[in-house]
């Protein structure tokens, strides 16, 4: 079948990409071989705003699309120089594998590299990445993934005086932003610390709901964790993006917590299943503890570029 290429034009292309990936996390029994839309809108409206400080999504999306407009496949990046291929498993062929990879590295290396995420299961993509001369990289995302509809779930209480509930309104957002700096970066000097303006933009995004913005609140009131779910009735799946504990907080069983009672909340919507992906091997720990053992992994494959190549 002969598909077209182009670029995703506006915002109705967007909405589009969005249904096509609940179209593909669906017809995957719900496993993640490519994103979920709520992985889409966090890239979009975190990743990009806030991170890359980009704000269009010019040039970073392409489509193959069928003759009667209907998407096969997307290639977008995540960062600079690195890039996600979502296929559609019934347009699934070598031809439209290789011509991805193909644009992908036409377009998208940074800093003469280029890294492309393929699932374990995804023999045909690992085989042509290792003919184009790609090597498998780390760390890999573990993706876990666990069933909770009619389910029992599992119990989790916070060291005592501690207590789980949801976020609250503007005036939470410095702390809720500084337990966020203090967890993801605890080795740097609080002054790169850039404010907490950012997240609004996490506010802003279609999924966001203030029920299921978790927060962690230590015995002096002090926002010590966090752990925020975006649910997609549509799907009836559930994506936990990010979970974190302040340094000083951590030892006291607050990510335990913090996940049982986003599970907990998510049960009572109608979820079926919850998804939470983890690189390092405490957040794996934390996840494989209460998500238990159903995983699978994604792969970074890495090439680089002599200059003469580029």
């Amino acid at each position: 079948m002969k598909l077209k290429m182009r670029e995703l034009s506006c915002e109705e292309d967007y909405l589009r990409l969005r249904n096509f990936l609940r179209e593909v996390f669906l017809e995957n029994d719900r496993h993640e071989t490519c994103w979920q839309p709520a992985r889409l809108d966090y890239w979009r409206w975190h990743v990009l705003l806030n991170c890359l400080e980009i704000d269009s999504l010019a040039g970073l999306i392409f489509f193959w699309e069928t003759n009667e407009g209907k998407i096969a496949s997307v290639l977008n990046i995540e960062s600079r120089g690195e890039v996600f291929l979502q296929v559609h498993p019934r347009y699934k062929t070598p031809e439209l594998e290789a011509k991805m990879i193909e644009i992908a590295e036409e377009r998208f290396p940074e800093n003469n590299s280029l890294q492309i995420w393929a699932h374990e299961k995804d023999y045909l993509r690992t085989e042509l990445m290792k003919g184009k001369g790609f090597s498998r990289g780390n760390p890999p995302e573990r993706q876990h993934r666990k069933i909770i509809e009619g389910v029992e779930l599992p119990e989790s209480q916070p060291a005592a005086g501690y207590i789980i509930r949801s976020l609250g309104g503007r005036e939470e957002l410095p702390g809720r932003s500084w337990a966020s700096w203090r967890a993801f970066h605890p080795g740097a000097p609080e002054t790169d610390y850039e404010g907490w303006e950012w997240y609004l933009n996490i506010q802003k995004m279609p999924l966001y709901r203030r029920d299921l913005d978790l927060v962690a609140v230590s015995p002096e009131g002090e926002l010590a964790g966090f752990c925020t779910i975006w649910f997609d009735d549509f799907t009836r799946a559930a994506y936990f993006e990010p979970v974190g504990v302040d340094p000083s907080h951590q030892r006291k069983g607050l990510g335990r917590a913090l996940l049982t009672e986003g599970l907990r909340r998510l049960q009572k919507t109608g979820a079926v299943v919850a998804t939470v992906g983890g690189y390092s091997q405490g957040a794996n720990a934390l996840y494989g503890s209460i998500m238990g053992d159903k995983f699978r992994h994604s792969f970074p494959w890495e090439k680089k570029y002599r200059l003469e190549e580029m």
